[in-house]
């Protein structure tokens, strides 16, 4: 159970109602606070709508976030939006053999991204051999998109994980079908 109460519409002023026309149980932890929700969401909106970076790119570097993270929340919802942007089976089971040190037939510029997202993960952030390795394939805009992204969601599963939020049902299958390690 989330340590945090989960926030209804009828708990909410009315100009803060539209914070949960998402209602996920992120979105109802966070309205506890409705500025840091606006916050938190207006940058999720731009990384989602608005972002120059590729969505299948920017899915993917979600996902390895989550899986190193072993953030159950982020991986089932984002194995659910990756299907929807592109992010295949084949994708999925080639990042995780990627995190686990093994070769695939994943894309070049996919191997990139996850490397980005794995530096940028364990810390301090993305190495300069792999930034400049970005650079041949990424304007500025989407390189400051893309470390944009893999820091947010590096935020994202510490929030997640602090506040204790849980997976929804309907999510679920998700993490079924791809377990996150013990």
């Amino acid at each position: 159970m989330a340590r945090v109460p989960d926030m209804t519409v009828a708990d909410l002023k009315e100009e803060d109602r539209d914070l949960l026309k998402r209602n996920i149980a992120l979105h109802r932890a966070l309205t506890n606070s409705p500025n840091a929700a606006r916050a938190f969401s207006g940058l999720g909106q731009f990384i989602r709508f608005k972002s120059a970076l590729d969505p299948r790119l920017r899915e993917l570097a979600i996902l390895q976030v989550g899986w190193l993270a072993r953030s159950a929340y982020e991986w089932s919802h984002h194995v659910k939006i990756g299907y929807d942007f592109g992010v295949s089976d084949d994708d999925i089971g080639a990042l995780i053999a990627e995190s686990a040190g093994q070769e695939t037939m994943l894309d070049p510029l996919a191997k990139l991204v996850l490397r980005a997202a794995r530096e940028a993960y364990v810390g301090p952030g993305v190495s300069e051999t792999t930034f400049e390795a970005l650079r041949e394939h990424f304007d500025n805009e989407r390189l400051v998109d893309l470390v944009l992204v893999i820091g947010f969601y590096c935020a994202v599963v510490r929030v997640l994980s602090s506040l204790d939020i849980q997976v929804e049902p309907e999510y679920q299958p998700y993490l079924d079908k791809y377990p996150l390690p013990a």
